[in-house]
């Protein structure tokens, strides 16, 4: 089981920027993209929340980041 990175409260990714197709790891894009609005001191955190988020997606088997599972059809 991977531990859950509870999220910034920073928006969604941008409509124009691109995606992995993995919700984690976009999440974490969007989160830096987005990281001009935060306070300097707020910087260090964010980092260290964006890299325990993508150790999480490393660390996570492929089914578990998409939801799908090998051999099931939708």
């Amino acid at each position: 089981m991977t531990e859950q990175v509870p999220p910034t409260g920073i928006d969604e990714p941008h409509a124009d920027q691109p995606t992995t197709g993995v919700p984690a790891v976009d999440q974490v894009l969007a989160d830096v993209d987005h990281l001009d609005q935060l306070p300097l001191e707020e910087h260090l955190g964010a980092f260290e929340r964006a890299h325990d988020s993508l150790r999480s997606a490393l660390d996570a088997r492929p089914d578990d980041l998409t939801g799908e599972h090998p051999g099931e059809s939708a």
